[in-house]
């Protein structure tokens, strides 16, 4: 397969630079199509089909939503369809809400999550989405093919879950096929109002979708259009930000090559569908920068071989040059990467806009088979959206649900279970104080207790979440296209999915791993302080403490190659880790550890007192598995060798880290050597800024010059202007390299 990079005679063409405008302009004045189909999901469920059995009622009410979905044709359009997810809110309650059900439950059967939310140490509810699906079946038989499918294991089954289940898929793929049919009756009515230049393109439209999704694809376009009209569908039932395309280059790219051996398509006029799908995967959420849909190019195949090919190439050209936010193109860099892929990542790194990022595919693949996943599918990963990391097609969607905030654990063993912001104690449980214990690993052993009490707490909240949306909002369109539901006749959140696995991030490991290993050397090892005075000093935020305080911030921290404090946050990490793998759920799946910060950086480290490693209350935690900002004083590549120290093949759905570089030093040939440095190490994931810190600052106070700026936030990217005063202070404070 070829992997060189394509030779293209030009970026985006007049014609798209038309049509990105035009498509910005309908993006930012969206119609009330969410509010319009609410109304009719609400209608369908509430008043035809109130008398049907409710898996049914289910289903048929979705279904009669999805067919009535508005058409769109827009000029010049070389692919069709559009749903809108913004403009006007719905009016009317969502009839497939699983919320309700599933806060009541928490509340009745899990009382100590309401006191973990309300210490910060865990967020509400559990978020959707983050998946990926097996789109590529609809290219490769249709969903006519899928619809044969469902009804032969329909005829078949032999229990009420099963049939429910295949009844409902036929419902919504027909559904599908039904607002298709609608598409291709008003291409054929314009094509007869068309003057003679425009019935070519229209003609030529009908005619594609005649053909997809119904049928197999036999071309790159019909395998292009195949797939976004699906992704529509999918988008539109399942409207979750982190749901994601995944390997778009991977498995496009058959069908282009095959174009190319045969001279029926050009790379340039592959470029040219790949930029209008990309910016009209814009248009549907124009300016939500956090409703992240990720495609992963590059990679590897399930024997180990580079997947890396001219559509990988291309997809990376497009973003970069079209300048819009979505949807996030992120690299997979395959054991032993093609030169020029590495250099098409370190240009994106540098010129991409702070949009790129890198995926260790070795290291990730490797720390997938520790959680028992085997090669062959361990090799499809992808993410849907953040990072998280997923089989694609083999996954229940709460891969990436919630949050525990790892380092208020610390504080709460420390201080006998007192929270220093707000001076609540916890009751469910009665943690003896720091001054209390004899020795380091008698506090080691608390946290370690609590840690696990509250993240099986967490895991079994999950639980309850997965289990009402099973039960009230059946995703039978996605499930038609997730790995073992056909065959086990089960939803995806039912038992469907290959890997019903949840992800959870763990935030702060290293802000915990210093913390703790602060109070070893203070209070146990060195003894410069007492149990006493150092709770003493936290509680008074360091007023009056200030000696102390210095002492505490002179400690070695991970970051900076000390052996025993890297070793301190590998602890953490291992704790942390140990407990996720030995939980299983309901359907046997694994609790994986997803490890990035997101928008939380801020909002975790407010819900700390003063630390026991010398930082006042309040401050902004690490991101992610990067050392924290006052530990980076040994250089980059040591706050790399430390990073990559830590046992990472245990965070089974993947480690990332944050490197802002200093754009005067950052030249291609340093960040080149960088990024292989960190590959070579094992890091799992690589992003960061390169935006000057003085660029930011007038972006802060000129917001109106810099509304397109955009920012690695920590799981995506978005415009800093629109961030809130706590993110864009975090971002601007993060250490930033420069030799």
């Amino acid at each position: 397969m070829a992997t060189a990079a394509p030779c293209l005679t030009s970026g985006p063409s007049a014609r798209l630079a038309r049509m990105a405008a035009a498509s910005r302009e309908r993006g930012a004045n969206q119609p009330p199509d969410n509010a319009r189909f609410h109304t009719d999901l609400s209608h369908a469920f509430h008043e035809l089909y109130a008398d049907l059995p409710v898996r049914e009622r289910q289903a048929r009410a979705l279904a009669w939503a999805l067919e009535r979905l508005p058409v769109y044709l827009f000029p010049e359009e070389r692919l069709v369809g559009m749903v809108y997810h913004r403009g006007e809110p719905p009016t009317v309650a969502n009839p497939l809400d699983y919320n309700p059900w599933a806060c009541e439950e928490t509340r009745r059967r899990l009382p100590d999550n309401e006191e973990l939310v309300e210490l910060r140490l865990v967020t509400p509810g559990a978020a959707p989405g983050h998946v990926t699906w097996h789109w590529d079946w609809i290219l490769g038989r249709g969903v006519l093919g899928l619809l044969g499918d469902h009804r032969r294991a329909l005829d078949a089954a032999t229990g009420d879950r099963a049939g429910d289940f295949h009844r409902g898929v036929i419902l919504r793929l027909e559904a599908l096929l039904a607002w298709n049919r609608r598409h291709v009756a008003a291409l054929r009515a314009a094509l007869a109002e068309a003057g003679d230049d425009e019935r070519p393109r229209l003609a030529m439209l009908a005619d594609l979708c005649e053909r997809v999704p119904a049928h197999p694809a036999r071309s790159f376009h019909e395998a292009v259009q195949s797939f976004y009209f699906q992704y529509l569908g999918v988008m539109r039932e399942n409207p979750h930000g982190g749901n994601g395309p995944g390997r778009l280059d991977y498995f496009l790219w058959p069908y282009l090559e095959r174009d190319l051996e045969a001279g029926t398509m050009a790379l340039d006029d592959a470029r040219e569908l790949v930029d209008e799908l990309f910016v009209r995967l814009h248009e549907r959420i124009l300016d939500a920068d956090g409703w992240v849909e990720t495609i992963v190019v590059g990679g590897c195949h399930p024997d180990g071989s580079s997947a890396v090919n001219p559509l990988s190439h291309i997809m990376v050209e497009s973003i970069m040059a079209l300048g819009q936010s979505h949807p996030s193109v992120y690299l997979r860099m395959p054991a032993d990467p093609p030169d020029g892929f590495v250099r098409l990542g370190v240009r994106y790194l540098l010129e991409g806009g702070n949009l790129g990022l890198i995926l260790n595919d070795s290291a990730i693949i490797a720390a997938m088979q520790t959680g028992g996943m085997p090669a062959e599918d361990a090799s499809m990963y992808t993410c849907g959206g953040c990072m998280e990391i997923g089989p694609q097609g083999m996954q229940s969607d709460l891969l990436y649900a919630a949050y525990h905030n790892v380092p208020k654990v610390v504080e709460l063993a420390l201080t006998g279970g007192e929270c220093l912001r707000t001076g609540r104690r916890l009751a469910a449980v009665d943690l003896p104080p720091l001054a209390a214990h004899a020795s380091f690993e008698d506090l080691y052993a608390v946290f370690a207790a609590e840690l696990r009490r509250e993240l099986e707490v967490l895991f079994r909240r999950v639980d309850l979440f997965g289990e009402s949306m099973a039960a009230h909002r059946p995703a039978y369109l996605l499930s038609s296209m997730v790995g073992d539901c056909l065959a086990r006749g089960l939803e995806l959140q039912d038992g469907g999915a290959r890997y019903p696995d949840y992800g959870f991030t763990p935030l702060g490991i290293p802000n915990a791993g210093d913390a703790l290993y602060a109070v070893k050397g203070a209070v146990f090892d060195d003894g410069f302080c007492t149990g006493e005075e150092l709770l003493a000093a936290l509680r008074a935020n360091f007023d009056g403490h200030e000696a102390l305080r210095v002492r505490l911030r002179a400690l070695p921290k991970y970051g900076q190659q000390h052996p025993e404090a890297d070793a301190m946050t590998d602890r953490v990490l291992g704790e942390v880790c140990g407990i996720y793998q030995s939980y299983r759920n309901r359907w046997g799946g694994r609790a994986k550890p997803v490890i990035m910060t997101f928008v939380w950086a801020p909002e975790a480290g407010a819900a700390l007192g003063a630390t026991a490693y010398g930082d006042f209350a309040g401050k902004p935690i690490a991101q992610s598995l990067t050392p924290q900002s006052m530990a980076m004083t040994q250089g980059l590549t040591a706050a790399i060798a430390s990073h990559t120290s830590l046992c990472l093949e245990r965070v089974t759905g993947g480690a990332s880290s944050m490197w802002d570089l200093d754009p005067q030093w950052a030249s291609p040939e340093t960040v080149e050597a960088v990024l292989r440095t960190f590959l070579r190490l094992g890091g799992h994931i690589f992003q960061g800024n390169m935006t000057d810190v003085a660029r930011l600052l007038e972006a802060r106070e000129c917001p109106e010059d810099y509304p397109n700026l955009m920012v690695r936030v920590g799981g995506f990217s978005a415009r800093f202007v629109t961030l809130g005063p706590a993110l864009q202070d975090e971002i601007i404070h993060r250490y930033r390299h420069a030799g």
